[in-house]
């Protein structure tokens, strides 16, 4: 596997189920990977299982850091089998299905909708959301692995707001698609964000206003790392994003729609996967007492003898 260029990275906390859960999904999902394993000693959590990994070449990460955060349906990841790029897109699909059902929780069926031929919604068997659709080959090729963003309880109405923010805080951003329910269907208003999806670095989100009377929202179960050049980027995502001063921690940050967000530079990864034990020891340490990273102070303890 080759590392890929990409500035958004979704990254998944499990209890102690990281390096079982992306040995799963690398089996189920093609062109995917471990990319590199590592512990990280003596944290607040003692010591984590630390997983980077590609499914369908798009990079996540993943860390076992004890039971603090569950993941949950606000945050899910929408698959798409596009036949125009898949041989036998619907079969592949139901493969897909078959897998992640194992132990699983369905959270709508397996079936025929107004917007796709073939979508389910689906919460595998360590509690995180996909949702598998067959698209149209007659419009735009979608990307295989897209976020999808439910905005729900006090922070329902705000997805529109929280998209054109996102699209003002990153570069390389475009909106794709805004669909509004067209008049009120019961729990949810007219003018309501009904679906919508948008790039941030050349990558694509899906987001959609949910007034159903769900349990859940947004927490760190399910963050992005945002990967920074230089210590100006990394000052000025902090600045942009962050909105909930007491969830400022170890480079992560909170925005005022919820959504946990880590401002991390770029030579982390590279620090993660080729540094000693003594080095990886030495930049955690560091990290668990900063707020917003330092990138200087990283490197140097980073290149102490």
């Amino acid at each position: 596997m080759t590392m890929t260029n990409q500035t958004l990275v979704p990254h998944l906390w499990y209890d102690k189920e990281a390096k079982e859960a992306a040995a799963f999904y690398t089996s189920i999902f093609p062109n995917s990977g471990i990319m590199y394993e590592t512990t990280l000693q003596d944290t607040p959590s003692g010591d984590c299982d630390l997983i980077s990994f590609e499914l369908w070449g798009r990079k996540f990460m993943a860390i076992s850091a004890g039971p603090f955060f569950k993941f949950n349906p606000s945050l899910s990841f929408m698959v798409h089998f596009d036949s125009s790029r898949e041989k036998d897109a619907g079969e592949k699909l139901n493969e897909m299905w078959s897998r992640l059902s194992e132990g699983g929780t369905v959270l709508m069926p397996l079936d025929t909708y107004p917007f796709s031929d073939r979508y389910g919604w689906i919460q595998d068997k360590y509690g995180l959301s996909w949702q598998l659709m067959l698209t149209n080959p007659e419009r735009e090729e979608w990307p295989p692995l897209v976020p999808s963003l439910m905005f729900t309880g006090d922070k329902y109405g705000r997805a529109e707001a929280a998209i054109h923010f996102y699209l003002s805080a990153f570069k390389h951003s475009e909106l794709g698609q805004m669909v509004r329910y067209p008049k009120e269907v019961e729990p949810d208003n007219k003018g309501a964000v009904m679906y919508s999806d948008f790039m941030l670095e050349n990558q694509w989100f899906a987001a959609m206003d949910s007034a159903g009377e769900h349990q859940f929202r947004f927490n760190e179960a399910v963050s992005f790392m945002v990967y920074c050049d230089n210590q100006e980027e990394i000052n000025y995502y902090w600045e942009k994003l962050s909105a909930v001063p007491e969830s400022e921690q170890c480079g992560w940050l909170k925005d005022k729609y919820g959504l946990s967000w880590q401002i991390v530079p770029k030579q982390m990864d590279e620090m993660m996967s080729c540094g000693t034990p003594e080095q990886i020891g030495r930049v955690n340490q560091a990290v668990l007492k900063m707020k917003k990273l330092d990138l200087a102070e990283l490197q140097a303890v980073y290149e102490e003898n």
